[in-house]
């Protein structure tokens, strides 16, 4: 099990998100791959994701935040399924002394994430 969080806009124009997981072997046609590093320490106040995308975590552990005052922890192999394209957004800061190594996997809009959310919530 690949461990997901999605991270959507509700229908009160908020970013919220789910834990769940990716579905096993599960092909998703992606346009573009982009590899990205940003330094230990570092932060990124309220913003919304531009496009859909998966954002797979190399390195780094991050703690996410939504002005409804969710949180989540990303760690290394944690998939962060990003579609809050709209509305109040989220945050993030890395929370160890690594550099956030991640990449950036965009999919064609309507494309099937096969996200999974867990039964509790």
């Amino acid at each position: 099990m690949i461990r997901a969080y999605l991270l959507y806009t509700g229908a009160d124009g908020h970013s919220h998100f789910k834990r769940g997981r990716i579905s096993e072997g599960a092909l998703v046609q992606a346009d573009h791959t982009l590899f990205k590093e940003t330094a230990a320490n570092s932060s990124f106040d309220w913003h919304n994701d531009p496009i859909p995308q998966y954002v797979i975590t190399l390195t780094g552990i991050l703690e996410f935040s939504t002005k409804t005052g969710e949180t989540f922890i990303i760690e290394p192999g944690d998939i962060l399924l990003a579609i809050d394209h709209t509305g109040s957004g989220h945050k993030w800061k890395l929370l160890n002394d690594q550099p956030w190594k991640r990449v950036y996997v965009i999919y064609k809009e309507n494309e099937d994430t096969h996200f999974i959310a867990d039964e509790y919530q």
